[in-house]
């Protein structure tokens, strides 16, 4: 199916940053989205379309918003054939450039060959003193622009170490929603271009109009982190044979004491012999993935049944319950508690699986 869209919105005066202050005479902010072929279109948009809520909330009189659909490119197909109306890139406050699909195991370095134009007018917008945002795995493109080396930035959880294996000079940060770095803003996956969003709004409008824009389109304006998110089941296992086997009979007996000694014997080899190999295949130690296997367990069963925390900490081999929501919160980013409020599935009948 094709559909077209008007891009444009209303008419500006110049903005002085990626980010003004909020105020009654604030200059409208003007914003372009980069569009290329294959592009989320919902990345295209999404942005724009909070935007436009906010200048509503904010009512007249308030500071603006336009927001204008760029490409170098005459024609532009989004993913899922979605035809877009563009125009010539041009001069802009913020200049956004959203995700595409993207399938682990693609060839990513044929994909961004083909992006050559959009790299360009994302080279060219930042030496210009363009403040570039990119959207999930849009932050690719910006490091293939040079953009990402010596700074901070993010992307989605589930190509983190691809970005960093990528850009080695970048510190790149997992566990963040939104990192801005020298002019250079980079998101996590998908939605937290809402949170960018807000945040854009929060800076040029106002805390009071990102409030009420959040509240009206029912985005959580109160998220801090995509770790609570990251499924381990959908990234790559590392790992040889023989930290494979030692994974596996670590995730069979979850809930027992960890005895390190009693793993080596398992195996035929020495504690030190175990520490170096299993480091070796996989950078970590057994103690760090029984941990996270532990973790795994417990959020599922925190979303899943209404066994008490305390229930939950001992189904996973913690007898003291505070160890266990420590260790927790280390890795989510949450106390056992606050997460099942808010990643909490159906309700179930207590102690049911």
């Amino acid at each position: 199916m094709t559909t077209r869209r008007a891009d444009g919105h209303r008419r500006p005066a110049p903005a002085s940053d990626e980010h003004t202050k909020g105020s009654s005479d604030a200059a409208a902010l003007r914003v372009g989205v980069l569009a290329y072929p294959g592009c989320f279109a919902s990345e295209v948009f999404g942005i724009p379309d909070l935007l436009t809520m906010a200048a509503h909330v904010a009512g007249p009189g308030g500071p603006g918003y336009e927001v204008s659909v760029v490409s170098p490119r005459r024609r532009v197909a989004a993913s899922g054939g979605t035809s877009l109306d563009v125009r010539p890139p041009r001069e802009v406050d913020v200049l956004v450039v959203p995700g595409f699909e993207l399938v682990p195991g693609d060839d990513l370095d044929a994909r961004l060959a083909l992006l050559g134009p959009e790299v360009a007018v994302i080279r060219a917008r930042a030496a210009a003193g363009t403040a570039v945002v990119s959207l999930c795995v849009g932050a690719f493109l910006l490091a293939e622009a040079g953009l990402l080396d010596g700074r901070r930035a993010t992307t989605s959880w589930l190509y983190a170490d691809e970005l960093a294996g990528r850009c080695p000079g970048t510190d790149v940060r997992p566990e963040r929603l939104v990192v801005t770095d020298a002019g250079v803003t980079t998101t996590a996956a998908f939605t937290a271009m809402y949170d960018f969003a807000l945040d854009l709004i929060r800076r040029h409008s106002g805390a009071r109009v990102a409030r009420a824009t959040a509240r009206v389109a029912l985005v959580d304006d109160a998220r801090s982190s995509q770790t609570p998110y990251v499924d381990p089941r959908l990234l790559p296992q590392p790992g040889g044979d023989f930290s494979q086997r030692v994974m596996r009979r670590l995730d069979r007996d979850l809930a027992e004491r960890y005895d390190l000694g009693a793993l080596a014997d398992a195996f035929g080899v020495s504690t030190r012999t175990l520490l170096r190999r299993f480091a070796e295949e996989t950078g970590r130690s057994p103690l760090a993935h029984l941990q996270a296997s532990r973790v795994r367990r417990a959020r599922h069963l925190l979303e899943t049944t209404d066994r008490t925390v305390a229930a939950v900490a001992a189904a996973v081999g913690y007898r003291d319950p505070g160890t266990f929501a420590a260790l927790f919160a280390r890795h989510t980013g949450h106390r056992p508690s606050a997460y099942r409020s808010v990643f909490r599935r159906s309700k179930v009948a207590p102690g049911r699986p």
